[in-house]
């Protein structure tokens, strides 16, 4: 895949979040209550079932832009809940961490740089210092009160007492407000062209074990977004676009729990979940590589709807009706007679198939 995929950079990037799936029933292993990042009509703010570390591929079509394949998931359970699990306890870092060694070396294998982006979540140093001690490239948000220091610079002369080990303080809100050191991108964000005001500069970061390249992005005069990136030759463009591209992650969980159905297997011991939810990833991704060189055409026709957005790229669903057509159409047309009776049976059965699938 990866071959097919990335044949023209050398560079892999890859996603990792959390989400979760949500069960039924007290006897479900591995089922714990955790925070519902989705807004419910009924308010809910937690959800029972099972939470998923994933690690999903990010590739950028060339018609369809950014697409997530995800590859790989760890079943996270609570510290509470372990013993009835029958695990051993890890933090979602901690998970993390592992997806990420897993992914670089397969990248390393295939002779590929490994970039991996996360959200806010993962910047722990149980994430970062391991992953960046493999030599992954970390991209992720920061907080607005981040710790940052500057790089320490060693006197010629050396003092009484004991060195310093960081170098000044570094407050966002005082880099925000100064006026040096703004200028102007163009970036790929979210299928659009955009122009944003940034502000790019080094700076030590503990969690990270090391200088990191932070990038500071200009929302309103009284709005800002913060990023770090370990690599420090990174432009800020292709760390902004990194951080725009995260968001494929975010569609892929919505299509495993609404068209692959992500959870709702009937399965209650560890290792069927396991296998369940994976094999839900597997099918994303077979549908997803199986309509990577169709046409938009062949994917979707929205003459029907003309409500719709006629340009809009095909989701996942019409992936998955148009592999539904293609395989009952293979079925019960190849290899028929050609008579005129049956070409018009045929047109009239493509119709109904079209209504089914």
């Amino acid at each position: 895949m990866i071959h097919r995929i990335y044949k023209n950079t050398n560079t892999v990037l890859v996603a990792i979040d959390d989400s979760p799936t949500s069960r039924y029933g007290p006897k479900v292993a591995g089922a714990g209550i955790h925070r519902n990042p989705i807004s419910t009509p009924d308010g809910r703010k937690f959800i029972y079932g099972h939470l998923w570390v994933t690690l999903s591929a990010i590739a950028r079509h060339k018609n369809f832009g950014t697409i997530g394949l995800p590859l790989l998931a760890r079943m996270y359970v609570k510290a509470k809940d372990i013993k009835n699990a029958g695990l051993f306890f890890q933090s979602k870092t901690e998970q993390a961490m592992e997806l990420s060694k897993w992914a670089y070396n397969c990248c390393k294998s295939l002779q590929k740089r490994l970039w991996i982006v996360t959200d806010g979540g993962f910047t722990r140093a149980s994430f970062l210092k391991p992953v960046v001690k493999t030599g992954a490239v970390i991209i992720t948000r920061l907080r607005k009160d981040a710790v940052l220091y500057a790089e320490l610079k060693q006197p010629k002369k050396r003092k009484r007492g004991r060195p310093r080990k960081y170098g000044k303080r570094i407050k966002l809100a005082d880099i925000v407000n100064s006026f040096d050191g703004w200028f102007k991108i163009r970036a790929i964000l979210y299928g659009k062209q955009e122009s944003k005001d940034v502000k790019v500069f080094k700076a030590l970061y503990k969690p990270a074990g090391c200088m990191v390249q932070v990038l500071i992005v200009r929302e309103s005069k009284s709005s800002f977004r913060a990023f770090m990136c370990t690599d420090l030759t990174a432009c800020a463009v292709e760390i902004l676009e990194a951080i725009a591209d995260r968001g494929a992650i975010e569609q892929n969980f919505s299509d495993l729990k609404q068209i692959e159905g992500a959870g709702q297997q009937q399965v209650r011991t560890i290792i069927g979940n396991i296998g369940a939810f994976h094999l839900n990833l597997w099918l994303h991704n077979f549908i997803e590589l199986w309509a990577w060189d169709k046409s938009a055409k062949f994917l979707c026709d929205r003459s029907d709807s003309p409500w719709d957005d006629a340009n809009r790229r095909p989701s996942h669903a019409d992936k998955c009706a148009a592999l539904r057509r293609e395989v009952l159409k293979q079925t019960f047309f190849v290899g028929s007679d050609k008579s005129h009776e049956i070409n018009k049976i045929h047109k009239q059965f493509y119709k109904l198939l079209k209504l089914v699938a």
